[in-house]
């Protein structure tokens, strides 16, 4: 069965021939799918009509192919659109990992766990309202009984008010319809003008037709198309359910808009037990009615006991005694229950009745027999005539005709009063068969049935009545129904009928592999609900050569390769396998057809599962390399000499060098050769002496590379003198075996050092080492700073600024007036700027008149230069000379003074 929404959501499958509602571009919707050939025809009317010329019809082709570009266009955004909103909001694609299951599990656990926390609380009552609820977020857990589908989150759906089943919004309003239908017109000749009920799919629960839902709202029926908010129960509103509970006590739901039936009412009141014997204590509104286990005492039906039963509800039960009873009648006695004590038994009464001759005939009876019953008038067999005779005499007859009607209704009995039943009507007469389609004369009592077959239809209108000589008043269809039904698993059990089947009732449990996990759906929703992921272990027996396999969880399928250790028994070497185990593992099959060319498509590679044979053993074994180096552990398939790549290292004759061949086999000479000592196979040294020489010593050893110490160096040495001017000659070993002093000597020319002072005199001393001592007994001249006067002095006091030459008077004197002329330089050079940009800015404003050029020169200032700035280059040598002349005097004077 197709759902209804699906058939009207989508242009393809079974609703190609339906129209289809394709949002547009404007405020309507366009109509798709319906009457495809008149869209043509309307096209074509629509564009312009035929004309002789080329341009109308250009302009109608290219009119029409942008109209089938743009329907083309908006199905196409349609469908986008469509996918986006059923990959958005598909319920039946998403997957929660195991901790994400977990913890909505503890949040539905502790949204009812205040529940059942106080006072006797009972969780019975809360499973129905969880599971509901725990459905709504399981993601396909939902069903349409109608259509077979997953209840989305954002589809317009309805709940039923007895059963609490949600259906899709299209799917229940197409039953609603469908339902009313039917009823109506079996029954209603004017078809549909009573209000005709239609019910549930599931519980049967009937609804007026004024019930049929035309809008989409919550469970609480507060809000019409609520939101879908992701972090609220789906189709819920959020706010507080405030629906009255079931049964009514006055108080409503405190949970948020939920699905399925409200839990048991939470409110504490304070009651008493059942017999009102124990003091009222606060509970639950919902289980306000208790026992407290005390006798209940009431006095029982039997009015001799009391009852012994715990405090309860209701009227007290029978007594549950047994005592020994007399019967209605007093002749017999039996134990019987105490709660029953009338009875009557089985004899009949048998005492004497007033008259006198008979006696009571009716079983065990409570009060007087009554009269006999053949006392008084008494009518003759057909209720004629009236006889008063004793009772021990019979009615006689009366010879009057009977004249009861017979069994045919028709005619009467013709035979005189007798006793007894009337005989059987014998009268020929023409009968008509039941279905008066034929006539037959035949005796009265004799029923007519022609064996014409009824061609109406039954009640299902899909079976003929095929009753014989049926008189119209066709029964109802006795066939089952038969048809498959949307499950697509079991047919239709009821009677046939019309319209559509009752969705299948049976459930169906997915299980787990093991079958220990199960998850109860719809049947037909078992093809497409995925298995329930099961806790429990795997108990599949283990298909390699252990005798466990690895813990893992329940599945379908192949179990996963075994990665525990294979701990087989290497043939070689005796160690067990320690590799993962390898008893079926996948290789890829060669050897398969290969492809002829590039046309033919390659296969895919196949993998087959084979045991492999154990790896070579890892096992490591401490073996000693060939040179003795070092104790390696290598794998046990490895054992054997081996070189470990370092170099040699043993020491050769010469007491110098090691063998520096990789590690190689050395074969021992003699018990006391030593684990360093080469052997004949090592290298033989053939280097120069690399001994270290004296220190001082630059030359090699004449001798090849020997034991022991080199002999002493013979060699003549070039060295360089102190004062690094003469070259001497001296033996190489008396220099190295020297010390400081005799070094010293031996590297002394005996010249006077060239070396200069720090003053710039030549040092005094014999060529020596080191620094020359600083003490300069020279004279020099000693000037005053204006150096005018002038004294010599030793070279060491001066360096030392032991004595120091000041200026006196006269060198003052001189200073000043030198300084006096050089500012009356400057006061001239400044006067003389002044004029020139006085006469620049003169100029300057004479331009700005517009005067002509040739009387600019008259407009111009003469300015007049003065003796000094004319002839200042010509005074300056001369007043020089005069003062030189006077400066040397006054130093001879002074000199010659001193």
């Amino acid at each position: 069965m197709e759902a209804s929404w699906r058939q009207v959501a989508g242009g393809r499958g079974r609703a190609r021939g339906r129209a289809t509602a394709v949002p547009s571009s404007g405020n309507g919707v366009h109509l798709r799918g319906a009457g495809r050939g008149r869209e043509k025809g309307s096209v074509g009317a629509a564009g312009p009509g035929p004309s002789p010329g080329g341009a109308a019809t250009a302009a109608a082709a290219e009119l029409l192919s942008q109209r089938k570009f743009e329907e083309i266009k908006k199905a196409n955004q349609a469908a986008a659109k469509k996918l986006v909103e059923e990959h958005f909001s598909s319920s039946s694609e998403e997957e929660g990992d195991e901790d994400f299951e977990g913890k909505r599990g503890k949040i539905v656990a502790n949204t009812f766990i205040t529940y059942t926390t106080q006072t006797d609380g009972d969780t019975c009552e809360l499973e129905r309202t969880k599971q509901y609820v725990n459905e709504a977020f399981q993601a396909g857990a939902m069903t349409c009984l109608i259509c077979i589908a997953s209840v989305k989150r954002n589809q317009a759906v309805w709940s039923c008010s007895g059963c609490f089943c949600i259906f899709h919004m299209p799917c229940i309003q197409k039953w609603a319809k469908d339902s009313q239908f039917l009823v109506s017109s079996l029954t209603d000749d004017d078809f549909g003008k009573k209000d005709y009920p239609w019910p549930c799919p599931k519980c049967r629960f009937e609804y007026k037709r004024s019930d049929t839902p035309s809008r989409y709202y919550c469970y609480c029926g507060k809000v019409e198309d609520p939101p879908l908010d992701p972090w609220l129960v789906p189709h819920s509103c959020g706010q507080v359910c405030e629906r009255e509970f079931k049964p009514p006590c006055g108080h409503k739901c405190l949970l948020l808009c939920h699905p399925g039936p409200c839990p048991p009412c939470p409110k504490m009141v304070t009651t008493t037990c059942y017999c009102k014997k124990a003091k009222p204590i606060p509970r639950r509104c919902s289980a306000k009615e208790w026992s407290c286990q005390l006798p209940c005492g009431r006095k029982l039906l039997c009015g001799q006991h009391k009852c012994e039963n715990p405090c309860h509800a209701g009227s007290c039960p029978p007594c549950p005694r047994v005592s020994r009873q007399k019967c209605v009648c007093g002749k017999q006695i039996a134990e019987r229950s105490c709660a029953s004590p009338l009875w009557h038994c089985d004899r009949v009464c048998g005492k004497t009745l007033p008259c006198g001759n008979h006696t009571c005939e009716q079983v065990c009876h409570v009060g007087a027999c009554g009269e006999c019953p053949r006392s008084g008038k008494r009518f003759c067999p057909c209720q004629k005539s009236k006889f008063s005779l004793p009772c021990t005499e019979d009615v006689p007859t009366c010879g009057d005709s009977c004249d009861k009607v017979l069994e045919c209704g028709i005619h009467r009995c013709s035979q005189r009063c007798h006793r007894g039943p009337c005989e059987t009507c014998r009268q020929e007469v023409e009968k008509h068969c039941r279905c008066g389609k034929h006539t037959k004369r035949m005796p009265c009592h004799k029923p007519y049935l022609c064996e014409t077959k009824c061609v109406k239809m039954r009640d299902c209108q899909k079976h003929q009545c095929r009753r014989k000589c049926c008189p119209g008043n066709c029964p109802p269809c006795d066939q089952n129904c038969g048809r498959t039904l949307g499950c697509r698993n079991h047919k239709c059990a009821s009677v046939c009928h019309r319209g559509s089947c009752y969705p299948c009732p049976e459930t169906v449990d997915v299980k787990c592999n093991c079958g220990n996990t199960k998850v109860t759906v719809p049947c037909g929703r078992e093809r497409t609900t995925r298995p329930p992921k099961c806790k429990e272990q795997c108990s599949r027996p283990p298909t390699c050569h252990h005798t466990s396999q690895e813990k893992h969880r329940c599945h379908f399928g192949s179990c996963p390769p075994c990665h525990q250790p294979c701990q087989k028994v290497l043939e070689k070497c005796g160690h067990l396998c320690p590799a993962p185990c390898h008893d079926q593992a996948l290789i890829k099959q060669t050897g398969r057809h290969q492809p002829t060319g590039p046309w033919e498509q390659p296969s895919e590679p196949a993998f087959i599962q084979t045991a492999l044979p154990c790896p070579p053993c890892q096992v490591p074994i401490p073996m000693q390399c060939l040179g003795k180096h070092e104790v390696s552990p290598l794998p046990c398939h490895a054992v054997g000499p081996y070189s470990c790549k370092r170099v040699c290292g043993r020491t050769l004759d010469c007491q110098n060098h090691t063998c520096m061949k990789e590690c190689h086999k050395v074969t021992e000479i003699g018990a006391c050769t030593g684990k360093n000592k080469a052997g004949p196979e090592c290298l033989q040294c053939e280097e120069g002496c690399s001994k270290s020489r004296p220190v001082g010593c630059p030359h090699p050893c004449v001798l090849p590379c020997h034991p022991g110490a080199c002999p002493p160096c013979v060699q003549m040495l070039r060295i360089k003198c102190h004062c690094k001017i003469t070259s001497l000659y001296v033996e190489c070993r008396k220099i190295t075996t020297a010390d400081v002093s005799e070094k010293n000597l031996l590297s002394c020319c005996k010249n006077q050092c060239p070396k200069e002072l720090p003053c710039g005199h030549r040092c005094k001393e014999m060529c020596h080492p080191g620094e020359c001592p600083f003490n300069c007994n020279q004279k020099v001249k000693l000037r005053c700073p204006c150096k005018r006067i002038k004294k010599e002095l030793q070279c060491n006091k001066v360096r030392e600024h032991q004595i120091s030459i000041e200026c006196d008077t006269t060198c003052k004197e001189m200073k000043r007036k030198a300084s006096e002329i050089k500012e009356a330089e400057t006061k001239a050079a400044l006067e003389e700027e002044k004029r020139r940009q006085q006469a620049e800015l003169e100029a300057f404003e004479n331009r700005l008149k517009g005067r002509r050029k040739k009387n600019r020169k008259r407009d111009e200032v003469a300015v007049e230069l003065s003796l000094w700035q004319k002839y200042k280059y010509y005074l300056l040598p001369v007043c020089a000379v005069p003062v030189l002349v006077f400066a040397w005097l006054v130093c001879s004077c002074s000199d010659d003074m001193r």
